[in-house]
């Protein structure tokens, strides 16, 4: 897997993490929201997620 320097992620259960450090392994990612208004860290969502096979979380 070849990790995108630009796209810092700590994961490790997400699919696309490129395993051997803490970056993603995709070209974009789409950032999104569960709230009508966010306003913290923890309002926004990493869309692009997808939780690797075989992750028993």
């Amino acid at each position: 897997m070849i990790s995108n320097n630009s796209i810092q992620c700590s994961v490790n259960n997400c699919k696309h993490h490129a395993q051997d450090v803490n970056y993603c392994t995709l070209e974009k990612i789409k950032v999104g929201t569960h709230e009508n208004n966010p306003t913290k860290m923890e309002c926004t969502d990493c869309e692009s997620f997808d939780l690797k096979s075989s992750c028993e979380c």
